[in-house]
C-alpha cells in the first residue's frame, strides 16, 4: 500500500496536511530535501531523502511535502491517510462494480421473486455505508505495518525469492485465502456467532450486486483478515497486491449479481453462492468448491440456475421458497424480513 499512499500523499495529502497541521518553521528549499521522508514500506528507519516507493512509479513530491508537522512517514499520519484511502477505495469499488453489476449484469427480473425484499436495494445501500468506514478502522493498522516495513512486499521482480514465484504469487494467494475464508465463514455460521454477525449479510435471500459489501463490520473484516495476513507470511510483490487487492473487491460483488456464467465443478462463483444464500448451510468458499467439497458443505447449483426461462419460472421460485423457509426456521427461527409481497406490488409476472 506504500505506492497507493504515495500517489495520495503526493496529489492530495501533502497539501491538505500542510494546510491543517503546518510546520511551525518552513525547511528552506536546501534543506527541504534532507528533511522530508517518503511514503515508504521497505524501510524502518527514517531516512534522510526522499525515497520513491516503487522504482516503477517517480512521483516528485512537491513543496507541500515539506511544510506539514505530521511529514509523510509519521505513524498518525500514515493511520489517518490509510484509513480515508481504505475507505474510500472501498466506496468507489463498490459503487462502481455494483452499479455497473446491476445496470448491466443484474437480472431484474429478481425483483418479482418471492423472497425479494421491500425496498432492499436501498436496505443493502445503507447497510454497505454503515459497515465500510468500520471496516477501515480495523484494516488500516495491517497496512500501516506494510507501509512501515513489516510485511514481506517487494517492488522489483528481481528480488522474488525465485524467478517463478513472480507467477505463482498469485495462485497461492487464492489458495491461501480461499483455505483460511472457507473455515472463517464457516464459523460466522456457528449459532452463537450467527445470530450476531453473520445474520445482517442473510438478510438477502435473492441478494443484488449491493449486497457484495452489506455485512455487519466485524463479519466483513473477519472475512478479510486472509487478505491482509498473506503479505506478512509470504513474499508478494506491491503491485500485485494492489491488483490482487481490487480483484477481491470485484469479485465479492460478482457472485452476488445473480447470473449463472459459470456452471464449473471447480470455481465457487455466483451459482454457488446463490445456493448459500437461499440454504444458508452449504458453500462457505470465496473462490473455489474445493474446500466445501472436502468439509461436506458443497451444494452443487441446481441445472434449472442456467436457463432464464427455467431459473425465473413459477415453479423454481416455489421449490426455492418451500426448501429455503425449512432451512430458514432451523437456522434463525421466525423470518424477520419484510418482503411485503414485492412481486405483487411491481405487478410483474414472470413465467
Amino acid at each position: 500500500m506504500d505506492v497507493v499512499l504515495e500517489v495520495f500523499d503526493t496529489f492530495l495529502f501533502d497539501r491538505l496536511y500542510a494546510q491543517f497541521l503546518p510546520a511551525s518553521s518552513i525547511p528552506v528549499a536546501q534543506d527541504a530535501a534532507h528533511s522530508a521522508t517518503p511514503t515508504f514500506s521497505s524501510m524502518r528507519e527514517l531516512p534522510t531523502a526522499y525515497h520513491a516507493a516503487s522504482q516503477f512509479l517517480q512521483l516528485q513530491p512537491s513543496h507541500w511535502a515539506y511544510m506539514s508537522a505530521w511529514p509523510r512517514d509519521n505513524i498518525w499520519r500514515q493511520t489517518v491517510s490509510l484509513y480515508l484511502i481504505t475507505w474510500l477505495f472501498g466506496l468507489v469499488v463498490y459503487y462502481l462494480c455494483a452499479s455497473l453489476s446491476y445496470l448491466f449484469i443484474f437480472d431484474h427480473a429478481t425483483f418479482t421473486h418471492p423472497k425479494y425484499l421491500k425496498n432492499q436495494v436501498s436496505l443493502e445501500i445503507k447497510q454497505a455505508n454503515a459497515a465500510l468506514p468500520i471496516m477501515a478502522i480495523f484494516t488500516a493498522p495491517f497496512f500501516v505495518a506494510e507501509v512501515r516495513g513489516y510485511a514481506l512486499l517487494y517492488d522489483s521482480p528481481h528480488h522474488a525469492p525465485f524467478p517463478l514465484y513472480n507467477l505463482l504469487q498469485f495462485p497461492l494467494f487464492i489458495a491461501f485465502t480461499d483455505f483460511f475464508i472457507y473455515w472463517i465463514h464457516r464459523g460466522l455460521h456457528h449459532p452463537k456467532l450467527y445470530k450476531r454477525l453473520h445474520k445482517p449479510h442473510h438478510k438477502w435471500i435473492m441478494p443484488t450486486p449491493f449486497a457484495s459489501h452489506a455485512f455487519h463490520p466485524l463479519d466483513g473484516f473477519a472475512q478479510s483478515i486472509p487478505y491482509h495476513v498473506f503479505p506478512f507470511l509470504f513474499p508478494l510483490q506491491k503491485f500485485a497486491y494492489i491488483a490482487l487487492f481490487t480483484f477481491i473487491n470485484i469479485w465479492t460483488v460478482f457472485i452476488h449479481d445473480g447470473e449463472y456464467v459459470a456452471n464449473s465443478a471447480l470455481i465457487n462463483g455466483a451459482a454457488c453462492h446463490t445456493m448459500h444464500h437461499l440454504y444458508f448451510n452449504y458453500n462457505y468458499g470465496q473462490f473455489t468448491t474445493l474446500w466445501d467439497r472436502l468439509g461436506g458443505s458443497y451444494r452443487q447449483p441446481n441445472e434449472e440456475l442456467f436457463s432464464r426461462e427455467s431459473k425465473m419460472s413459477k415453479a423454481e421460485w416455489e421449490r426455492q421458497v418451500g426448501e429455503m423457509e425449512k432451512v430458514q426456521r432451523s437456522v434463525e427461527g421466525d423470518d424477520e424480513r419484510d418482503y411485503h409481497e414485492e412481486s405483487a406490488r411491481l405487478k410483474k409476472k414472470v413465467m
